[in-house]
């Protein structure tokens, strides 16, 4: 059965970017997408991404998290989801300063002066192709050539990329709303240009301090807010000499602030989180059958879960 049967989970969250917290530290069973996407079904707790926290595995650390999308997907990185994990272990602990772990590296998050409002250290950007990565080279990925629709008058083109710890596209527009991002989206997504897929944002520059986007989450799909791709706007933007590297940036489900610091170049995104409701995952949501597929009905006999140890 799996780690998630009848295991307590915690929905928050960030911007209106819906985070599932699951703590597996007692119980350190790394989820297998089938799983993850089980818990995302309308009979367990839909979410954007699912963040499961297992045992510091590094010197120093608080704990490593796993970030699981709705298709079941892992992500390097998110930093609305960070934030939400963050508060709780802030709660948790008493601590005001914490160390995660991810896929994509060290995050450090501190507890803000308000409640329920954190900033996080998202780590410095990758802007190299194959960092990214990118299919192919491009010398300067501040505006690579990328486009769809019409090769005379494209509705798209020119996007900034960038790496948060998982790839983003990022197209300037005078308005992100003129556009069916819910179309448009996984057709640039799965993109061969993006290997790993990407996350594709439509950008608008509202003043030398200010941007305005939309994002269309990989793994996910259409979201309120997606808080790495905030920062690869905002460092894409004073990349390309569109703002300073301290901005406001305004996503359907709020606003984050984003400070891209000279000295280390790291990325800071300060917002705000918010509690929905707890809750326990129900069993019949990950019974298997003899294949090992997840079935909604009974567990049938001698079915295996295929879990392996969490690393």
């Amino acid at each position: 059965m799996s780690a998630l049967a009848d295991h307590p989970y915690v929905k928050m969250n960030g911007l209106g970017n819906e985070i599932v917290v699951v703590d597996l530290r007692d119980r350190p069973e790394r989820l297998t997408p089938e799983e993850a996407r089980a818990a995302a079904s309308p009979g367990g707790a839909p979410f954007d991404q699912l963040m499961v926290l297992y045992p510091a595995r590094t010197p120093g650390t608080d704990a490593y998290v796993r970030i699981y999308n709705t298709d079941g997907s892992e992500a390097g990185a998110c930093g609305n989801g960070m934030r939400c994990v963050a508060d709780i272990v802030f709660a948790d602990t008493g601590k005001t300063a914490l160390t995660f772990e991810t896929r994509a590296g060290i995050i450090n998050a501190w507890k803000g002066e308000e409640p329920l409002v954190s900033t996080v250290d998202m780590g410095a950007p990758k802007f190299g192709w194959r960092d990214i990565p990118l299919a192919e080279e491009f010398r300067d990925t501040r505006a690579i050539e990328l486009q769809i629709g019409p090769i005379d008058a494209p509705i798209l083109h020119s996007p900034s990329v960038a790496s948060m710890g998982n790839p983003h596209a990022v197209f300037w527009v005078d308005d992100p709303w003129a556009y069916d991002l819910g179309k448009i989206g996984p057709l640039l997504e799965n993109h061969p240009i993006f290997p790993d897929r990407a996350n594709i944002t439509l950008a608008a520059v509202t003043g030398p301090d200010h941007l305005a986007m939309r994002t269309w989450e990989r793994g996910a799909g259409l979201t309120k807010a997606c808080g790495s791709a905030a920062c690869a706007t905002a460092v894409s933007a004073a990349r390309t000499g569109r703002t300073g590297r301290r901005v406001r940036v305004t996503l359907p489900g709020g606003d984050l602030i984003i400070d891209w610091r000279t000295r280390d170049d790291h990325v800071l995104m300060t917002g705000p989180v918010e509690y929905e409701r707890h809750g326990r995952f129900d069993p019949a949501l990950f019974a298997r059958d003899v294949t090992g597929a997840t079935t909604s009905g009974a567990s049938s006999p001698g079915a295996t879960s295929g879990r392996a140890p969490a690393p």
